[in-house]
């Protein structure tokens, strides 16, 4: 069967913003970082005749994009809350300069609030909720849009809403990504600055059985239980990798928790040991130590863990399912065994004080991991947090509530009667003060530079960066 000639788009932003395709972190960071674009890719590698452009990360910019989306039938565009009016805007540019383009939007964002987005982005044929893999590969053969599962479209000046499409249970069906990677992208241009440079990042499941009330792709796409490829399906899917990228120095496991299943995770790490690969992974916080071991003597460098706050009313709060004692011991087992961790915490959360704040300061501090990102409790749409936030009045009573500054850094918006959102805001510079600006982490750094020419000249282009985001204004929302 012929297929449309479909266009997979990440679309422009602001200067460095990593928030569009499959992203964990939907602003524009304090260094500049990219996330691959996995969930396009995913849709891509389904659909023959098709190209993938990551506009942020190759950067392109919308004059550009125009030009290069001459010739396709379907456009289909990722998108988030924090960047949805601007890539509305993408898709009204597209649509004028080609009408009979079909343009479809995706993304957790549209996911939660179909109707809502098609109203706000006229321009756009229909949203595809959910996983939207096989809908997509559906849509670009052709079927007409009422006989296909997991979409909301216009019919007639009206939203129609499609029955909603069943997850994928079978993961070794779909493709691997590594193909519209080779094709597609330049994995030098993605850059993450806890993982060596370049590396390349794969998804072996989806889906994560914790409930944290923050979190987004969970509650919103991927669901609650931990969908994932076969361990033999992921060994040949990095020896494939391995070889399209010989010039890759590490290999991420995106996964939202890789070692939820851990003694397929096991599986996993002895045969990436056979390849010789090194790798790393989201952890929650919690291996044991014999996990831990293994894991390393078969390639692991990094955990990538979610610790979000010091004071365990806050963690019970947003039903994280980690005690402060375990994470500890966590912590220090991977000190002890040689594995880095990069930690990562959220100022914000519901519970939030200023002495909850400081407290979250000194376990980052004490718990002394290899580096660090900040964010900003962010309540998104489909979220219990969001949900939370709504009731309790925890959002601005009047004005818009953007979860980013117009330069595209992140934003605080939630506020509590004690703790304002501007307050909250200014202690995320605090804590990353806080926390570099000692002996030790300032000590690992110059060792790493001195050990290697390449790492030096990139930490010194991050520092300069990090030092500017520490000493600017704050933009006005």
């Amino acid at each position: 069967m012929d297929t449309f000639r479909t266009l997979f788009l990440n679309p422009p932003s602001v200067e460095g913003f990593d928030g569009g395709a499959g992203s964990r972190y939907q602003a524009r960071r304090e260094v500049r970082s990219f996330w691959y674009p996995t969930w396009l890719a995913q849709a891509a590698a389904l659909v023959p005749n098709s190209k993938l452009i990551d506009a942020p990360a190759d950067g392109a910019s919308l004059c550009e994009v125009v030009l290069m989306a001459k010739g396709f039938d379907l456009c289909i565009l990722h998108t988030s809350t924090p960047s949805f009016a601007g890539d509305a805007g993408v898709a009204a540019r597209l649509k004028e300069e080609y009408p009979r383009m079909k343009i479809g939007l995706v993304g957790a964002h549209v996911a939660v609030l179909p109707e809502e987005s098609l109203r706000a982005a006229p321009a756009a044929d229909f949203v595809a909720r959910e996983e939207f893999d096989y809908t997509l590969r559906e849509i670009a053969q052709g079927r007409p849009f009422p006989d296909v599962d997991g979409i909301s479209y216009r019919e007639n000046g009206s939203v129609r809403h499609n029955r909603d499409r069943t997850l994928i249970s079978d993961m070794d069906a779909l493709p691997d990504v590594l193909e519209v990677y080779k094709r597609d992208l330049t994995i030098e241009n993605y850059a993450i600055g806890s993982l060596r440079h370049p590396y390349v990042s794969l998804y072996t499941g989806r889906g994560c059985p914790a409930r944290c009330t923050f979190c987004l792709w969970p509650q919103n796409v991927g669901g609650h239980v931990y969908r994932t490829r076969s361990p033999r399906r992921v060994l040949e899917d990095m020896a494939k990798a391995k070889s399209l990228f010989p010039q890759a120095k590490e290999f991420f496991f995106d996964d939202d928790t890789f070692t939820a299943d851990l003694p397929r995770a096991l599986e996993i790490a002895k045969g990436l040991g056979k390849l010789g690969v090194t790798w790393s992974c989201n952890s929650r916080a919690n291996v044991p130590a014999d996990a831990i071991r293994l894991f390393k003597d078969n390639g692991l460098r990094l955990f990538l863990v979610g610790y979000e706050s010091g004071d365990q009313k806050i963690l019970n709060n947003i039903k994280k399912g980690v005690r402060l004692d375990i994470a500890r011991r966590f912590t220090r087992d991977c000190r002890a065994i040689g594995v880095s961790i990069h930690g990562t915490f959220i100022l914000g959360l519901p519970g939030e004080t200023r002495r909850t704040v400081e407290e979250t300061i000194r376990f980052a501090c004490e718990l002394d991991v290899d580096t660090i990102q900040v964010s900003l409790a962010a309540p998104y749409p489909g979220t219990e947090l969001h949900r939370q936030a709504s009731h309790n009045g925890w959002l601005p009573r009047r004005g818009p509530d953007p979860l980013l500054h117009p330069d595209g850094t992140q934003n605080s918006t939630l506020g509590y009667p004690d703790l304002p959102a501007a307050e909250i805001a200014r202690a995320l510079k605090r804590m990353y003060a806080r926390f570099y600006f000692r002996p030790r982490p300032i000590a690992r750094m110059l060792a790493a530079m001195a050990r290697d020419p390449e790492e030096r000249g990139r930490r010194l282009r991050e520092g300069a960066q990090f030092l500017r985001f520490l000493s600017a204004r704050p933009s006005k929302a």
